[in-house]
């Protein structure tokens, strides 16, 4: 199946006669073409941009948030898996792996969240419209999370032994008595951990491209390493890793449900045929 809108054969003679490196070093980095990357860096643009607004605006009152807090150290206790302020306070006792946990948590979502995305899409393309769709389906249900059990962070909870490890490291401080909220930060966004959904998504996905057993084996620790980050730096509770393992469950089966309306182009493994997403 074809898509004349995001073909490159508009011109066809124009890139018979480009020099053999050129044509190559063009399909390098423009898989799909020109506009399919374009059509890509506007919708993640327009899916985040969409995603902290809604997270930002939502009305939260900070006792309910708080009162969620409790309850979810409640449950915590109840199950004996209340260990939060115990891996904490061992992880701070290397100044140097508490600054590589605040480091990791600080870059997780971005740099290498988007560093594994461009790789995907460059050098497994036909697998970047399903990891795509699953990053889309993750970040609702998280919206809807928000807005339903909004949640203070355990670093708000000093009183339990909670330090703010990631406040000391990049000197930026979030105090939950404060005017904290804007159109595009909401620190009550702790329920389900997107850290954890995005490490999993990102993480178990390239296990199965790349090649080298060193990197399958590190991307397969990739979540766990993450779910230790959020938790040592005191941004989440065990509670909201399992969340965000659960979130990534259900995006991955709604991504394979979404590949039924497009199975060329958005399956898990599609034919080299593939239209692109």
């Amino acid at each position: 199946m074809h898509y004349p809108l995001f073909a490159m054969d508009a011109q066809p003679r124009a890139l018979e006669t480009r020099p053999l490196g050129l044509r190559a070093l063009q399909a390098y980095l423009l898989p799909a073409g020109w506009l399919d990357v374009l059509r890509q860096l506007a919708l993640f643009g327009a899916a985040y941009l969409f995603y902290s607004l809604i997270r930002g605006v939502a009305e939260v009152q900070t006792t309910i948030a708080f009162d969620h807090t409790r309850e979810v150290i409640q449950l915590e206790r109840a199950l004996h898996i209340f260990a939060e302020p115990s891996i904490q306070a061992w992880a701070m006792g290397s100044h140097a792996l508490i600054d590589l946990c605040s480091w990791l948590y600080v870059n997780a979502q971005t740099t290498v969240t988007i560093t594994a995305l461009v790789y995907i899409y460059l050098r497994h393309n036909r697998s970047f419209y399903f990891v795509r769709n699953m990053l889309m389906v993750s970040m609702v249900i998280a919206l809807a999370g928000y807005a339903l059990f909004p949640t203070a962070p355990p670093r708000f909870m000093p009183e339990w032994g909670f330090v703010d490890t990631v406040a000391a490291f990049t000197g930026v401080h979030v105090e939950h008595t404060s005017q904290s909220m804007s159109a595009l930060f909401n620190p009550y966004a702790a329920v389900p951990s997107m850290h954890v959904a995005f490490a999993m998504m990102i993480g178990w996905r390239l296990v199965g491209l790349v090649k080298p057993r060193t990197l399958k084996a590190a991307w397969a620790l990739y979540p766990f390493l993450i779910a230790f980050v959020i938790i040592a730096t005191a941004n989440h509770f065990i509670f909201d890793s399992l969340l965000g393992a659960l979130t990534a469950g259900v995006s991955a089966l709604a991504a394979a449900r979404l590949a039924r309306l497009r199975p060329v182009a958005w399956s898990l493994s599609p034919s080299p045929a593939e239209a692109r997403g």
